[in-house]
């Protein structure tokens, strides 16, 4: 387990200085299901258009903090669990959690980004949606599901303790097969 959770960091950490983005942090994640595998989710970014890149590294931020799911790129051509889609509204995602063969959708508004919202914050804000949390608005920019609220010089991309936590408990071992699905739209 903690040579897994080592290597994962690691990962991560390459991803970011390569992308030029190394201010990126995550905490240790805590009450995992020890001993369990993770719920593996995939995901589709053949729509995602020009948000592709910090659409993966929102997905790199959640793989990096919780250990109960982790998000998968599809392959091209496969189904997918969850769609990204750029368009030219306001950021909004499916609410979760999703579920392996499960039908959820994150759609990249350009309307945020070009008010000057972080893209990856919104990428990592709306699989927070995707993954099952609700907005807290209004909210502190430590706060991932502030969303908005936050502020256009928030940047923080990361889910805080309380956030990460409550993803782990929503894919924790049985979970997941006892939460319905919601299929309702949240803006972010």
């Amino acid at each position: 387990m903690i040579r897994r959770t080592v290597i994962t960091l690691l990962a991560f950490a390459m991803a970011l200085v390569a992308a030029g983005t190394a201010s990126i942090t995550t905490a240790p994640v805590a009450s995992a299901d020890v001993g369990v595998a993770a719920v593996t989710i995939t995901y589709s970014d053949s729509q995602a258009g020009e948000f592709a890149d910090e659409v993966a590294q929102g997905v790199a931020i959640w793989n990096a903090a919780v250990t109960n799911v982790q998000i998968v790129r599809a392959a091209p051509g496969a189904r997918a669990d969850v769609r990204v889609i750029a368009d030219n509204g306001w950021p909004r995602a499916t609410l979760g959690p999703v579920r392996p063969g499960g039908s959820g959708t994150v759609w990249m508004g350009r309307q945020a980004v070009n008010q000057g919202y972080s893209v990856v914050r919104i990428a990592s804000h709306e699989f927070g949606h995707i993954l099952g949390l609700l907005d807290v608005k209004p909210g502190p920019c430590s706060s991932l599901m502030s969303g908005s609220s936050a502020g256009v010089s928030c940047a923080n991309p990361n889910p805080n303790t309380a956030e990460r936590n409550r993803v782990q408990n929503n894919y924790r071992s049985g979970a997941i097969a006892t939460l319905p699905d919601t299929g309702k739209v949240v803006t972010g």
